[in-house]
């Protein structure tokens, strides 16, 4: 029972103003252009910095989580700060050619899939709080185990204390933006590799991923690199039509 005269305010869940309801899928999808003409423009990636080591971590991730998968190992995971990041795993041999080929495909991949489950936690409030303090944890949680480069153990470390304190902080509506502005700048991290999903080298890596696709799965890099692209943006597209699709 609440003492006489005492204010509800607080006990109230707190809602999302309803211009950001109207405007948010807009501003979104703002973001996203805004993010890819950055990327084309002296300076640019200087602004998206945070995002672009937050989309190597997802790449990197989606390799060694891959393998761990099918029965591998995942070794150690090095991000640099020039946004670049290597993951080191070892493969199961029981799967033949194709543990390989997922694996390579897991990394170009992971980025989309992640921005897509942060999308849809966005339909709930207490989902979209829960989403932030899960991937908050697991950053910190993956440098304790996997990360073993300087900048990723003080990168990759202060990306999860930043969105745990947004989490544990922030309105809730401030909550579900975040973690929506999170999914779409995941997804659209496609687009700023396009130049490496259509190479045949990695540099002093060794074949990209999608050379590594077509040396296990056959049909040519090009392919890989084109099927990817598509499907990040068919990812992209659902995942924010399913988010704010009304009942």
């Amino acid at each position: 029972m609440r003492e006489p005269g005492k204010n509800l305010t607080n006990l109230v869940p707190q809602q999302a103003p309803p211009q950001l309801e109207s405007m948010g899928l807009t501003w979104l999808i703002a973001a996203a252009i805004a993010t890819i003409l950055l990327w084309q423009i002296p300076g640019g990636n200087y602004i998206l910095y945070p995002f672009t080591i937050l989309a190597t971590w997802f790449h990197e991730m989606g390799h060694g989580l891959m393998a761990l998968l099918l029965g591998g190992q995942f070794q150690k995971l090095e991000i640099f700060s020039n946004g670049a990041g290597v993951a080191t795993y070892a493969i199961a041999l029981s799967l033949g050619p194709i543990g390989p080929g997922l694996v390579a495909a897991a990394g170009p991949m992971g980025p989309p899939i992640a921005g897509a489950a942060l999308i849809l936690a966005s339909r709930s409030f207490p989902v979209a709080s829960l989403g932030l303090k899960i991937l908050g944890g697991f950053l910190l949680l993956s440098t304790l185990i996997w990360v073993r480069s300087a900048f990723g153990f003080v990168a990759i470390p202060l990306l999860g204390l930043m969105i745990l304190a947004i989490a544990l902080k922030a309105p809730r509506w401030m909550q579900g933006f975040t973690i929506q502005f999170l999914g779409v700048q995941a997804c659209v991290s496609t687009y700023h590799q396009l130049d490496y999903l259509f190479s045949y080298s990695a540099g002093f890596l060794g074949l990209s991923d999608t050379a590594q696709m077509q040396k296990y799965l056959l049909l040519p890099y090009w392919f890989w690199g084109g099927l990817m692209a598509i499907a990040s943006g068919v990812i992209l597209v659902q995942s924010l039509r399913i988010a704010y699709r009304r009942a």
